[in-house]
C-alpha cells in the first residue's frame, strides 16, 4: 500500500496498515509488559480473558484466548500485579490498539505459588480443613492401603516401618504416578479404588520431596475433594518436612514424611507388649486383692459357726423353744381372763330375760300339743295340755273356761 502526503485512506485501511506495522515490528511481536488487572472479565462461555493492564501513568486493553488462558495455574483478579508475555496489535473493527497476552504469571511470586494461595484460600472458606471433619486414626488396622508409586522409595519406607513395629499388619499397594499429567486421575483412582472395596482401615497417599511442579498433583482441587469424601482416614505424606501441599491440610492426618505416615497408621508392638503385660499384672493384682477380701470374710464366717456345736445350738433352739410355749400360755391365760368376764356378763343377761326365771317367781306355762296356750281360744273342754311349772309339767283335762 502506498502512503504519503495527498493520500486519501478509508478507516479499514488505515486500520489494517496500523496492524500490519504492529505485527512486523519485532519489539512489538513479543513483549514483556508489568502492570495491575484491572476490569477483568473472565467470559466462561468463550473462555477468553478480558482487561485492562495498567500502571499508574497509564494502561492497555488486553486479551487472553482460551487456549493460553486455560494453561494458567492461578486464576487472575483485579488487582494483581502480573508479568505478562504476548505481542501488540490494532483489533481492526475497532482500530483498537491490543495486547495478546499469551503467557502471565503474578508479579514477585511464581504462579505455583500463587495457584497454591489461591486454591488453599478457597478451599478452607468451604471447611475443607475444619478439625471438626478429621476422621480419627485407627489405633489396630488389619489393612493399611499405600496409593504411591509402585517403584518409589516411599514404598520401600513404608514396608519396613509396618514391618518393624506391626508385622501382623497387611499393607495393600495401588500403585499411582506421583507426578506428570496422568497423577491427579491416578491418585483419585487409588483413593476411589480402596473406598469402594472396603479393603482397608486407613489410606497413606504421598511421594518422596520433589520442586513444586513435581508435587503439583497433590495440590489438585479434585484429589482435595476425594479426599474430604473418603470414607477411609487418610494419612497425607508428601514430600519432606517443610513441604505443604492442599493434600496435607484437607487430609485427616498429615505427616512429615513417609516414615512417619506409617508410624502413625500402625501400632508399636513392643509399646503393645508393655500395655498388655501391663494390663495383665493390673488385673491379677485386682484379682487377688479380691481373693483375699473373701477369704478374710470366710475366715469370720468359719470363726462364728466354729463356736457354735451340735449340742449348744440344740440347747438354744430348746431356750427360744420355752420362751415361745411360755409367751404363748401366758397370751392364752390373758384371753380366758378378758373373755370369761364378758361371758359371765352376757349368761346374767340371758337369764334375766328367761323364761325359767319368771317360772321360779310362781308361774307357769301352758301348751297344748306343744304349743303355747295363750287365749283361752286355744283350747277346749275336755282338752288335755301340759302346764310347765318351775319343778316339772303337769298333765291336765279342760274341764271348762272362762273368758275376760
Amino acid at each position: 500500500m502506498k502512503t504519503g502526503i495527498g493520500s486519501v485512506l478509508s478507516v479499514s485501511q488505515l486500520n489494517f496498515y496500523a496492524r500490519s506495522v504492529m505485527e512486523n515490528d519485532p519489539v512489538l511481536s513479543e513483549v514483556f509488559v508489568r502492570g495491575e488487572i484491572s476490569n477483568l472479565k473472565n467470559q466462561y462461555r468463550s473462555g477468553h480473558i478480558y482487561f485492562l493492564l495498567k500502571d499508574d501513568m497509564a494502561s492497555v486493553s488486553a486479551v487472553m484466548f482460551r487456549g493460553d488462558a486455560s494453561r494458567l495455574k492461578f486464576v487472575p483478579e483485579d488487582g494483581m500485579q502480573v508479568i505478562v508475555i504476548g505481542r501488540v496489535s490494532v483489533y481492526e473493527e475497532r482500530g483498537q490498539f491490543k495486547l495478546y497476552v499469551q503467557q502471565m504469571q503474578p508479579d514477585g511470586i511464581g504462579e505455583l505459588a500463587e495457584a497454591f494461595r489461591q486454591l488453599k484460600e478457597k478451599l478452607e472458606k468451604k471447611g475443607l480443613f475444619d478439625d471438626k471433619f478429621k476422621k480419627e486414626i485407627p489405633k489396630l488396622p488389619e489393612n493399611i492401603g499405600v496409593v504411591t508409586s509402585a517403584s518409589g522409595a516411599v514404598r520401600k519406607d513404608i514396608e519396613r516401618v509396618l514391618s518393624r513395629r506391626f508385622p501382623l499388619v497387611n499393607m495393600l499397594l495401588y500403585p499411582a504416578s506421583v507426578q506428570g499429567e496422568n497423577a491427579e486421575a491416578e491418585l483419585i483412582a487409588g483413593l476411589r479404588y480402596f473406598n469402594e472395596n472396603k479393603n482397608a482401615d486407613v489410606i497413606i497417599i504421598g511421594r518422596g520431596g520433589g520442586s513444586a511442579e513435581d508435587l503439583q498433583a497433590f495440590n489438585s482441587e479434585a484429589l482435595a475433594y476425594e479426599i474430604f469424601e473418603s470414607k477411609i482416614p487418610v494419612i497425607s505424606a508428601v514430600g519432606h518436612a517443610t513441604d505443604y501441599t492442599i493434600c496435607d491440610f484437607v487430609a485427616d492426618k498429615r505427616a512429615q514424611t513417609p516414615t512417619e505416615a506409617a508410624e502413625l497408621a500402625a501400632p508399636d508392638k513392643s509399646e503393645l507388649i508393655a500395655y498388655v503385660k501391663l494390663l495383665y499384672s493390673s488385673m491379677r493384682t485386682y484379682a487377688e486383692r479380691k481373693i483375699d477380701d473373701r477369704q478374710q470374710k470366710t475366715d469370720i464366717l468359719s470363726d462364728k459357726l466354729s463356736g457354735l456345736t451340735v449340742e449348744k445350738r440344740l440347747e438354744n433352739s430348746e431356750q427360744r423353744l420355752d420362751g415361745f410355749v411360755t409367751r404363748l400360755e401366758n397370751a392364752q391365760k390373758n384371753f380366758f381372763s378378758i373373755h370369761d368376764k364378758e361371758f359371765k356378763r352376757l349368761i346374767s343377761e340371758l337369764n334375766a330375760l328367761s323364761p325359767l326365771m319368771v317360772l321360779e317367781r310362781g308361774y307357769s306355762i301352758a301348751s297344748k300339743n306343744g304349743k303355747a296356750v295363750c287365749s283361752v281360744y286355744d283350747v277346749n273342754e275336755n282338752d288335755k295340755i301340759s302346764v310347765k311349772i318351775k319343778d316339772g309339767v303337769l298333765i291336765c283335762t279342760v274341764d271348762g273356761k272362762e273368758v275376760d
